[in-house]
C-alpha cells in the first residue's frame, strides 16, 4: 500500500495557506498585483505572495549577498529577493521588456529596495556571457522562457558559489508535466526534461516542491567529497 502523506490543495486550502504567512496581504504586493492585472493575460506570470515570502526567507537564511534573477516581469520576485539580502547585498535582474520592467522599477522605488537591484535589459544568455569571468552568485531565481531553462541552468551553475542555491519556477506546469506526448507543448517538454536532468545531476542536490506552480531548489555541492556516490 502506498503511503499518501500529502494533501491535495483546493481553492479553500490555498487561500488558507496564503493568509497564514508573515506579512500576508502586504499592501504594496496587492498594489503591484492590481497594476499587473491591467496587463491582461500575461499577469498570470506574476509569482503569488506565498512564493515571494519563501524567496525572501531562503535568501535571508542563506545570508546571501550576491543574487541574480532571470525574468523580472513586474518586479515581485526582485523585491522578495532584495528584501532578504544581507547589508550591502545586490541583485542583478535580467529581462527583455521595457514595458514590464518600468512597472518593476517604480515598485522597487516604493518598496525602498531599488538601490539593491541592478536591472539589465536584453537576452539573458548574452547578459550572462558579458559578466566578468569571476562573477559569482549565492542565489539565483529563474522564471523566464521555459525552453531556455536548461541553457540558463548550464550558464548559471558554474557561477554559483559552492553551497549556493538555484531556484526554478513553474516546474509542474499546472500538472502538464504528467502528460504523455509533449511534442506539441515545447515549454512543458523542456520543463519535464529539466526535471529529469536535475534529479540525476551529481553536481547538485535538488528537491521539487509543490509550491505555487512547482519550484525546483538546487544546491550546488560544496566539496569534492560532496560528489561521492552515497
Amino acid at each position: 500500500m502506498a503511503l499518501q502523506n500529502y494533501i491535495r490543495l483546493d481553492d479553500a486550502l490555498c487561500a488558507y495557506v496564503r493568509t497564514h504567512q508573515s506579512g500576508a496581504g502586504d499592501p504594496l504586493f496587492l498594489d503591484l498585483r492590481e497594476e499587473t492585472m491591467r496587463l491582461g493575460a500575461v499577469a498570470e506570470m506574476m509569482i503569488p505572495e506565498e512564493e515571494a515570502a519563501l524567496l525572501s526567507i531562503l535568501v535571508g537564511t542563506m545570508r546571501a549577498q550576491r543574487a541574480i534573477e532571470i525574468g523580472t516581469f513586474t518586479g515581485a520576485s526582485g523585491r522578495a529577493i532584495a528584501r532578504g539580502l544581507t547589508e550591502g547585498g545586490k541583485l542583478l535582474s535580467l529581462d527583455r521588456s521595457e514595458e514590464w520592467t518600468r512597472i518593476a522599477r517604480a515598485f522597487w522605488r516604493r518598496a525602498g529596495v531599488d538601490d539593491r537591484i541592478e536591472l539589465r535589459l536584453g537576452p539573458a544568455l548574452s547578459s550572462l556571457e558579458e559578466l566578468e569571468a569571476d562573477s559569482s552568485f549565492d542565489f539565483a531565481f529563474v522564471d523566464a522562457d521555459k525552453t531556455s531553462y536548461e541553457a540558463y541552468y548550464e550558464a548559471l551553475l558554474p557561477r554559483m558559489r559552492p553551497g549556493g542555491l538555484l531556484v526554478f519556477d513553474n516546474m509542474l506546469r499546472e500538472g502538464r508535466v504528467l502528460g504523455g506526448d509533449l511534442r506539441h507543448d515545447p515549454d512543458t517538454e523542456a520543463i519535464a526534461r529539466l526535471n529529469d536532468k536535475l534529479r540525476e545531476d551529481s553536481r547538485i542536490e535538488g528537491v521539487l516542491l509543490p509550491v505555487a506552480d512547482g519550484i525546483y531548489l538546487c544546491r550546488k555541492k560544496r566539496q569534492e567529497w560532496d560528489l561521492l556516490p552515497e
